[in-house]
């Protein structure tokens, strides 16, 4: 067929659902994989990365420490395959990452322990981890630049909000089949053998999203400008530079709120509050599903009223919220219907931030450099405030005691990235994409 432009209505809109079923789907899989591993990670840790004479407390920072470590390959993949999207083309870059994630998420059901192999089992997995990295790095940048260069006007926010849902889906699917195990199987059985089941799950999944992805077509160009315009010439490499680091300001809230709420709470909720793993997955859960509801609305609120609203509500309310919440969780008298609303409105919060965040990010950059600039934004954001998230916060409550850490470590993001959000103006939603 003819450029998209060119075809009916019906067309049109065929082919925009189709490629946001086939950009977000991936992100499905990618983050599915994380949900699993954050919610797994005491169970990872008892195989992987506890040795003779360590404590249980060592090795969970050894796990959050490989985890850390793949997102800091993040930015190196958001470069490596943001520049191939950028050149190349948004459909083979994602056809490659999507493959090289459920790869290695399959690998690692299939990793043998420390038990059995030494001190080779936990290095093998941190190089997996890492090819997750590169992997995720690029995932984020190509999939946001193919669903809002699809978008119908007008629908930018809602589109790109389907990005940050189907990541939510991920870690709840990832959560839920975590929880799930650990309700069926005996604990013995999980730290065994049951903990491989919910990685080798990866591997339908990600045959799903390679299928929907090779019938992809590439998104239709902008039209010309009507006048020269100052976005014709090459971008400078300070002004991507200095785009990356207001990006980087704008979602740090959402990183660091993120993963201190829907990955970080199990092992949290376990190692310092002493609850059952039934009972942390099962709040992780609820935390994820609060994460859920909010997005998709928040993503076509901003279509209406703009985005820094609704970013700005959600980073505002996790900095007055962050602690009363936390307190919630931590009090002995609260009731269990009031820790599973404190858990919600946590993951609501971070919603309002994720919805409207990728069209932002998409908004910022033109074209030609999209993929790598909101690519590298995202990884960066993540890598500092998201990956380091288990391991600071673990470490911090092990040197001082202090339980209230995660919420202190969320709530000052947060802050920060209230400074940033206010640089955004009130038209950006309604102008087309560069």
């Amino acid at each position: 067929m003819g450029p998209l432009e060119l075809r009916s209505p019906a067309v049109r809109r065929s082919t925009s659902r189709r490629a946001l079923l086939a950009g977000s789907v991936g992100n499905l899989v990618e983050w599915y994989e994380f949900g699993v591993y954050g919610c797994l990670a005491t169970v990872i840790a008892a195989n992987f990365f506890r040795y003779e004479g360590s404590s249980g407390a060592e090795a969970l920072v050894a796990t959050y420490a490989s985890f850390a470590l793949a997102f800091f390959f993040r930015p190196v993949g958001a470069v490596l395959f943001g520049r191939l999207g950028d050149r190349l083309g948004r459909r083979p870059t994602l056809i490659v990452v999507v493959g090289l994630m459920t790869l290695a998420t399959v690998t690692i059901g299939l990793l043998p322990t420390r038990a059995a192999i030494g001190s080779a089992a936990p290095w093998l997995l941190t190089l997996l981890r890492a090819l997750q990295g590169l992997s995720a790095g690029g995932e984020f940048g190509g999939a946001v630049a193919l669903m809002t260069e699809y978008a119908p006007v007008g629908r930018r926010g809602l589109f790109g909000a389907w990005q940050s849902f189907t990541v939510a889906l991920g870690l709840l699917t990832g959560a839920g089949t975590a929880a799930a195990l650990a309700s069926a199987l005996p604990a013995g059985a999980l730290h065994a053998w049951g903990w491989r089941i919910p990685f080798l799950l990866a591997l339908p999944l990600g045959a799903v999203a390679l299928w929907l992805r090779t019938a992809l077509e590439e998104p239709p160009p902008p039209p010309p400008p009507p006048a020269p315009a100052a976005d014709v010439r090459p971008a400078r490499p300070r002004e991507l530079a200095r785009a990356v680091v207001l990006g980087i300001g704008r979602i740090m809230g959402w990183s660091a709120a993120g993963y201190t709420f829907l990955v970080v709470l199990p092992s949290y909720l376990q190692a310092t509050l002493g609850a059952s793993l039934r009972e942390a997955l099962f709040a992780t859960a609820l935390a994820n599903a609060g994460f859920a509801a909010s997005i998709l609305p928040a993503g076509a609120l901003s279509d209406r009223i703009g985005r820094r609203p609704v970013m700005l509500g959600g980073a505002v309310g996790v900095v007055v919220l962050a602690l009363p919440l936390l307190h919630v969780l931590r009090s002995p008298d609260a009731s269990p219907w009031s820790r599973a609303g404190a858990v919600l409105l946590a993951g609501a919060l971070v919603g309002l931030m994720a919805g409207p965040g990728p069209a932002m990010l998409a908004e910022m950059f033109p074209r030609r450099v999209r993929c790598t600039g909101l690519g590298l934004a995202y990884a960066l954001a993540n890598a500092v405030f998201s990956g380091c998230a288990g391991l600071v916060i673990t470490a911090l409550i092990a040197r001082t005691g202090d339980t209230s850490v995660p919420a202190y470590y969320a709530a000052g993001a947060c802050a920060l990235s209230c400074c940033a959000l206010l640089s955004l103006r009130g038209r950006d939603h309604r102008e087309p994409l560069r």
